[in-house]
């Protein structure tokens, strides 16, 4: 692999984890270092940093808050 590519890498601390969790990347980069560019989409898909993993994760927390206003508004009226 180009030293530059690997600086590059090396640079991003997840990035870096994503190549050592998946050796197959090494290969990829070694015969292609244009790659670069899907690894670093692979590896947001890995981690869930892309828009639609975020916005799943942002709305479950409010589909879980809600669930636990509703779980705290019926014990308190049914404590009344």
């Amino acid at each position: 692999m180009r030293r530059d590519i690997l600086e590059q890498i090396k640079k991003q601390k997840e990035l870096h984890e994503f190549l050592r969790l998946n050796p197959n990347w090494y290969r990829r980069l070694a015969r292609d270092p244009r790659e670069l560019r899907t690894m670093e989409i692979a590896a947001m898909n890995f981690y869930g940093r892309t828009i639609p993993q975020q916005v799943q994760k942002f709305s479950n927390g409010v589909q879980m808050a809600n669930m636990m206003f509703h779980m705290f508004a019926n014990m308190n009226s049914s404590s009344s």
